[in-house]
């Protein structure tokens, strides 16, 4: 079916409304390939007459499933690597440290926000089960959320193809914290404990999540406005506790969030921690 410039701009105004994704021309190639089958499935003429009938209808699962194949990204366990071992020699190590000194030093608060289907969440579990041999007796949190159902509902399996634990996954983790059943891998039961999936748009109020010591946020926010990226990390740093780590995607920065965050480097990454004296976010 041709996409015409018509069907780009309903589309893009479309997931902006719905998602706080924001799409342009440049990413024609997308909306072709992730919406064809909902066109055709849905008996509709062109991309802008799904639009039509999306904004018009009750059909909430419609809206849902655009949102689900637009929004879903491929990821793969300890993505790009390096944010993972700067999380593990140096972030994880500091934090226990700076924990001791607090009322409750075994209590860890973590987001994996925009989980996809969860390698990311799972890979930050393992590498606190590598370092805490007494795990048990921590009060350990990771809270993994994403804008998709079907992607959360994945995640929340741990189940994932030979295809899907090659990539990334070392074999003495796989081995460790993983248990084949028939042609796929299922993610231990000890480290899914730790986790909790939920849907969560990030553009809605953060208020009701609480505090994190250590926050992952990575490449999502390139596909919001200028406007909405800093909103984003502004309000990301009022979720963040005093001694708390967030990190970002490796092409994104917060530079010109200015005094909000100090930058750190270890291990080939940049990861970023709250200015205590940081102006107040409106």
């Amino acid at each position: 079916m041709q996409l015409t410039s018509q069907d780009i701009d309903a589309v893009c105004d479309l997931v902006l409304d719905l998602c706080g994704v924001c799409l342009d021309e440049s990413k024609a190639y997308l909306i072709e390939s992730r919406l064809d089958e909902v066109v055709k499935r849905t008996d509709c003429e062109s991309y802008a007459a799904l639009v039509r009938k999306a904004r018009r209808t009750s059909d909430l699962q419609l809206k849902q499933e655009i949102v689900d194949a637009i929004t879903t990204q491929e990821t793969l366990f300890f993505r790009d690597n390096s944010p993972f071992e700067a999380l593990r020699n140096k972030a994880f190590p500091e934090l226990f440290d700076a924990k001791e000194k607090t009322p409750f030093p075994k209590r860890i608060r973590i987001w994996s926000a925009a989980c996809s289907t969860g390698q990311e969440p799972y890979s930050i579990a393992m590498t606190l089960f590598d370092l805490i041999p007494d795990i048990d007796s921590w009060d350990i949190q990771i809270l993994a959320t994403d804008i998709s159902d079907s992607a959360i509902a994945k995640a929340s399996r741990g189940r994932y193809a030979e295809h899907e634990v090659v990539r990334g996954l070392p074999a003495n983790q796989l081995n460790r914290y993983f248990v084949r059943e028939g042609s796929e891998w299922q993610v231990s039961d000890h480290i899914r404990s730790l986790v909790h999936f939920r849907r969560f748009n990030l553009h809605d109020s953060f208020l009701a999540l609480g505090q994190f010591d250590v926050i992952f946020c990575r490449n999502v926010a390139i596909y919001f406005t200028p406007e909405a990226q800093e909103q984003l990390f502004l309000r990301i740093a009022d979720a963040m506790t005093p001694h708390s780590y967030l990190f970002v995607g490796s092409s994104e920065s917060l530079n010109r969030l200015g005094d909000n965050f100090q930058p750190q480097h270890h291990c080939r990454s940049v990861f970023y921690q709250p200015n205590s004296t940081r102006p107040a976010s409106v």
